[in-house]
């Protein structure tokens, strides 16, 4: 068998959702849906290493696929993965894959919570991979209906005020989006004589300037909100909150890049002179994001929340580095995405861990850690560092590449956001005093607490591994994205080149 031939990406897709259906018709025997689950994404994990070793650095698509599907209404089945893609791709498995180890425990309906882990992993790839915007479309919402339902039905007492209003904002964005796919589709059709949703056609259709803004601000909409861009950006605290913890860390390492990602790989492409023209109004909303949230973090008492308002101020440096529109910023950006997957992602993991062992998140219960669970407060302290971007570990790696190029085209833009990173230091540094240091708070059955257990560290120590590596020698994942990069902002994405095309 010719491995070049098969289907690797499709696999990436169909793999987790057969699991997830196998799941579900296996919904009472949950110790079989928990290995049904594990040895899926671990399967899943080691395609997507595998296609990371194979193809990082090349040139073109790495993989391309493409089949005629709706015949009729010029829709097909086209993915394709380029070295930006991949990175997501690499994310994307290895977060479900501790999603599904920090679960292992879960008591209730255990079937369908891994069954929804399953079927959001799909519909993730699905998102980073498809070059049909129907297709894409789907994908799109195929992630959503999980995530509601594992804030809705697995989270904590808000949970249904926060699943509500998470699906509320992000479908309103969803339905601009369908709208403005139409109109393109339609657009195109009338103007060449043949309907098509694939991207690279779609990008060359000649919109009119009186419905270009509307087309432009409807994409736009659906991927700030995601993002989320401040003031969009109030539905993510609850939903980070409520959520359980392997919904917070899909929230933070996946559904906030599916927002930046389609900035990239949609709206910019589609609409380059009205992004170019956004630009300015984007980088003054996500300067204001990240002093806005870095100060509503400094004043949280919940951890949880304290991390969620961090991760609103982090996603701002990746769409300031995006509206810089230069070499280095943008490949900071899309490093960045990697990283803060990994650093907020073990955060978020470091919370759940905390919480169950005092049975709280708040500040003011917490405290000297460090004397009770040491090795659980080095990982804290140690991923803690690592977000506010000390030197030597991965965030700084991004946040340099980053402000280096902003300053190149903004020296003002890359002055205020310097100052950012000053306001990280002081909300981390905060969780960091009111967790591992200061008095020990009142915490129950505080005497019979164990450290780290195994499985804790099988979930921590490889992030910990990675979070070096990023912060060492990030060379080998800036590689894959470097020409990516370089064609977005020429001006020729590689779907000029081959991909998407009927």
């Amino acid at each position: 068998m010719n491995l070049d031939s098969f289907p690797w990406l499709s696999s990436l897709i169909v793999l987790p959702m057969a699991a997830a259906a196998l799941c579900l018709l296996l919904r009472h025997h949950p110790r079989v849906s928990r290995w049904i689950a594990l040895v899926t994404t671990l399967a899943i994990l080691v395609t997507a290493v595998g296609l990371f070793v194979t193809g990082g650095g090349q040139g073109g698509w790495l993989r391309y696929e493409d089949h005629p599907w709706i015949i009729p209404f010029g829709i097909r089945y086209t993915l394709g993965l380029d070295g930006i893609s991949l990175l997501l791709v690499l994310l994307t498995a290895l977060t479900q894959l501790l999603a599904i180890v920090i679960s292992w425990r879960r008591k209730y309906q255990v079937a369908i919570f891994f069954s929804m882990l399953l079927f959001m992993e799909g519909g993730i790839m699905g998102v980073f991979l498809a070059l049909d915007l129907f297709l894409f479309y789907l994908f799109w919402e195929v992630m959503l209906i999980p995530m509601f339902f594992l804030i809705g039905v697995w989270g904590h007492e808000r949970r249904v005020y926060a699943a509500v209003k998470f699906f509320i904002f992000t479908m309103a964005g969803s339905l601009l989006m369908l709208l403005a796919i139409i109109a393109l589709y339609l657009l195109h059709g009338q103007q060449t004589g043949e309907y098509t949703f694939a991207l690279a056609a779609l990008q060359q259709t000649d919109i009119p300037g009186a419905i270009e803004p509307w087309l432009y601000a409807a994409f736009l909409l659906a991927f700030v909100v995601k993002v989320p861009l401040v003031p969009l950006h109030t539905w993510l605290p609850d939903a980070h909150t409520e959520a359980p913890t392997a919904g917070s860390l899909d929230l933070a390492g996946l559904l906030l890049k599916t927002g930046l990602y389609g900035l990239i790989r949609i709206a910019f492409p589609l609409f380059p002179e009205m992004a170019q023209a956004s630009f300015p109004l984007l980088a003054v909303l996500a300067l204001t994001g990240i002093f806005y949230a870095a100060w509503i973090a400094y004043a949280q008492h919940d951890l949880k929340r304290l991390i969620a308002y961090s991760s609103v101020a982090h996603v701002g440096f990746m769409v300031l580095g995006f509206c810089a529109w230069d070499a280095i910023a943008m490949e900071g950006s899309v490093l960045q995405m990697f990283n803060h997957g990994i650093t907020t992602g073990a955060l978020f993991i470091m919370a759940g861990m905390i919480q169950h062992r005092a049975e709280t998140r708040d500040l003011g219960q917490l405290g000297g850690l460090w004397g009770r669970v040491p090795i659980l407060s080095f990982f804290f302290l140690f991923f803690s560092l690592a977000s506010l971007g000390l030197p030597g570990l991965n965030n700084f790696a991004g946040e340099i590449l980053i402000l280096l190029g902003v300053f190149r085209v903004n020296p003002l833009w890359g002055a205020l956001a310097l100052g950012g990173v000053v306001f990280a230091a002081a909300y981390m540094l905060r969780a960091v005093q009111g967790v591992i240091w200061g008095p020990p708070g009142p915490m129950k059955h505080a005497e019979c607490w164990v450290d780290l257990e195994p499985r804790e560290m099988l979930v921590l120590v490889p992030l910990a591994l990675l979070v070096l590596w990023l912060g060492l020698y990030p060379e080998p994942f800036l590689a894959p994205i470097r020409e990516p990069v370089q064609r977005l902002l020429g001006g020729t994405s590689l779907l000029a080149l081959k991909g998407g095309m009927p």
